[in-house]
């Protein structure tokens, strides 16, 4: 088992400020290890599994069940009984209360809204991925890389064993999981639209051209990408416009956020395919720029492009500072036009070009090339949680 320290660390600060932290994220990335990991640092913690009938009715009548409670109460799959949040917003409010409690969901649309809505102010929420470069040995991130960071399928004992655990995921999601939620869309139906977006995988959303592939309205498919996107398989990067004389790209750049997903829906099973693959650039910014995410967070975080040519992958705002972030997979990276333009029309404070590489070196007084193993050592300063 690896101790997920960073993510320990951040939801106790949450429940520090707040009576209430909602830890989201996707099915089998690891939320219920996490709170039991947590759960231990606690003299009394209750823990209710609302995927178990019995956790259900435990909850049945939450205000009686929850009241005389004290310690860490966790609530596992909060989605399957809504009118919790409702029931947990006086308890939360009660003075001197010796309870917190830690809410847990499978990222899905229901959560967010109900947890807003009925808890504002109250709750705090912290995001889980599957395993990232804080977590793993120094060398293995190209394991991560090649497997993502599901903790099932990055510990699997062979690379096929990995590979496979993905493809039952990705079935078990779309014929199980999305249905939960009360959506009814034919799985065949979103397995080809997410294996289409996989090939769109680090570009400009264009819904008018799935919606023609798909056979169906522009409406349509942007209900698929929120679909996906809401239950933490997909990002969305908005762009950033800047007050400039140039036209600049007002769609977002899609990405399938776990690097493992993304080769499954592509039939990469492991190096070779990856190497040989159009998609190994795509692949390489896409998981590179889920690590620096799991380290900055993902607030105040874009893309920029301008139709003339120049683009920036990674564009954030720290302490009234810019910054700028390229991934680039060439064995030196060097200076581009492109930078230059980032630079001047951004006025970036640094720009960063992260590689696959060893070598760390400097191209301008302003612009520097790292491994995505220094991203650690020079992203950490930028983390609330730090």
């Amino acid at each position: 088992m690896i101790l997920r320290t960073q993510y320990l660390k951040t939801v106790k600060a949450v429940l520090t400020e707040q009576p209430i932290c909602a830890l989201l994220g996707p099915r089998q990335c690891g939320k219920t290890t996490l709170a039991r990991q947590l759960e231990k640092q606690y003299n009394k913690h209750h823990y209710f599994d609302l995927e178990t009938a019995t956790g259900r009715a435990r909850l049945a009548h939450p205000e009686f069940a929850l009241s005389k409670l004290e310690g860490l109460i966790i609530i596992d799959e909060i989605q399957q009984q809504t009118q919790l949040f409702t029931a947990l917003r006086p308890l939360a409010d009660r003075k001197r209360s010796k309870a917190k409690y830690l809410i847990l969901g499978s990222a899905s649309p229901e959560i967010i809204r109900g947890a807003s809505e009925s808890l504002a102010g109250r709750v705090g929420f912290v995001n889980l991925s599957g395993f990232d470069l804080r977590e793993i040995k120094k060398n293995e991130w190209q394991k991560l890389w090649q497997r993502g960071g599901f903790p099932r399928s990055f510990l699997a004992s062979t690379q096929a064993a990995s590979f496979n655990w993905r493809q039952d995921f990705i079935q078990t999601f779309l014929e199980r999981d999305i249905p939960q939620l009360g959506i009814n869309i034919p799985a065949a139906t979103l397995r080809r639209f997410w294996m289409m977006v996989a090939h769109y995988h680090g570009q400009i959303w264009n819904g008018a051209e799935l919606a023609r592939s798909l056979g169906v309205s522009e409406h349509t498919v942007r209900g698929y990408l929120d679909l996906l996107t809401g239950t933490y398989m997909i990002r969305q990067l908005q762009p950033w416009f800047e007050n400039l004389s140039k036209r600049q790209y007002k769609s977002p750049k899609i990405y399938i956020r776990d690097s493992g997903i993304l080769h499954a829906l592509l039939s990469i099973e492991n190096d070779d395919d990856l190497a040989g693959n159009p998609k190994y650039g795509a692949s390489w910014e896409g998981f590179a720029l889920e690590q620096v995410l799991n380290i900055i967070g993902s607030n105040q975080v874009f893309f920029w492009g301008t139709h003339a040519g120049a683009e920036l992958d990674l564009f954030f705002l720290r302490h009234g500072k810019r910054y700028g972030v390229e991934f680039k997979t060439a064995d030196a990276p060097q200076m581009t036009k492109s930078m230059h333009v980032s630079l001047d029309d951004l006025n970036l404070e640094r720009l960063w070009i992260i590689y696959p590489g060893s070598e760390a070196y400097q191209l301008h007084d302003r612009v520097d090339v790292i491994p995505l193993e220094s991203a650690l050592s020079h992203f950490s300063r930028f983390n609330p949680y730090r």
